[in-house]
């Protein structure tokens, strides 16, 4: 893959995930404002563009890739990809949640005096898993059902499947925009916690509180990267190929 300052951020991860890595060692946001080139995010990091570029051309050059299937998501059938998505990244979601919420409860309890920051950490993340939560409900029973149809008429050949919606960018427009706020508030917590640091005086369940944060966010990151910058890309141009 040949890059370049005009490449545009998310198709660079979208063909290449492991660009991700180099991107969040950069600090630049590669899943919500992926639509940037790499020189305007180099500017807007004031860090020189011939780094980034030469990192990125290191970790692409290299013909190892950590997991293969990772790469490959580009290639998916969308029925598929918005089943991967459902069922892994959705499920990771609703399963970590209390997990989440327990040990940021216990650790407010037990080190909240000297460190309130904890308590906002706490509130983003509520805010943050009830915002997510219905997000993904109006995936499962609107979206996703309606990418689903789509694939199934396009290889039964068909003229297409009437949209509920009148277009699929329009649930997509609001996906996308929900997208943006969960990105702004996880860039809070990690900013509140030192970049999910524990401090000096945090016990084991800090400690574990802020790499459940992380993998959190982690895990989030690829979930909005896969559809901001494939499925739902991919999903417009189906939609426009039966017109």
């Amino acid at each position: 893959m040949t890059i370049s300052k005009e490449s545009i951020i998310g198709i660079i991860v979208a063909e290449d995930y492991r660009a991700a890595a180099i991107f969040e060692q950069a600090g630049i946001d590669f899943c919500c404002n992926g639509n940037r080139t790499i020189e305007v995010a180099c500017k807007e990091q004031n860090m020189p563009t011939d780094r980034l570029l030469g990192n990125l051309q290191m970790a692409l050059g290299s013909t190892a890739r950590k997991d293969d299937a990772i790469s490959d998501y580009k290639s998916w059938p969308l029925d598929l990809l918005a089943d991967f998505i459902e069922k892994k990244h959705h499920r990771y979601v609703t399963e970590q949640i209390p997990v989440i919420e327990a040990f940021l409860e216990k650790i407010i309890r037990v080190h909240g005096h000297k460190h309130p920051e904890l308590t906002e950490i706490k509130e983003l993340f509520d805010a943050s898993a009830a915002e997510l939560t219905a997000h993904m409900k109006k995936e499962e029973l609107m979206l996703f059902p309606f990418i689903r149809k789509m694939a199934q008429a396009k290889q039964a050949g068909s003229s297409g499947v009437t949209a509920p919606f009148g277009t699929i960018k329009n649930p997509i427009r609001m996906m996308m925009h929900e997208h943006d706020g969960e990105g702004e508030r996880f860039r809070r917590i990690k900013e509140l916690s030192d970049q999910y640091t524990s401090p000096a005086d945090g016990c084991n369940t800090y400690r574990a509180a802020y790499a459940a944060l992380k993998a959190f966010e982690d895990d989030l990151h690829l979930h909005i990267h896969l559809e901001n910058n494939i499925l739902f890309p991919k999903s417009i141009e189906l939609e426009q190929s039966f017109a």
